[in-house]
């Protein structure tokens, strides 16, 4: 039998963060309107990619299920809007993306 001390688990629990998803790419920064100016006029260049392919990968992970991947598709639109509304700015401006080189 025991020897009347009680059986306590010593397994280490895991202490899980979670941190929503963010976009890798500032879609405003230098080297990616570097990467925008220098394509060529019948190439097409999302600055998002990387939002869009972690959104992919997550619905593929979790067979499709939309819900457990809302963080992913807000990040994408977080990026999408950033970057529209930067080539919105700049076209006004007629500065940044659309500048004369």
């Amino acid at each position: 039998m025991s020897s009347g001390t009680p059986y306590t688990d010593k397994t280490p629990t895991p202490s899980v963060t979670y941190t929503a998803p963010t976009y890798r790419e500032d879609p405003v920064d230098a080297k990616v309107k570097r990467k925008f100016r220098g394509k060529g006029a019948s190439e097409y260049y999302d600055p998002c990619q990387d939002a869009a392919n972690r959104s992919i990968q997550c619905l593929n992970r979790n067979f499709g299920d939309r819900e457990m991947c809302s963080d992913y598709f807000q990040a994408y639109r977080d990026c999408k809007k950033k970057w529209i509304d930067e080539r919105k700015e700049d076209r006004k401006k007629g500065t940044g993306f659309f500048a004369k080189s």
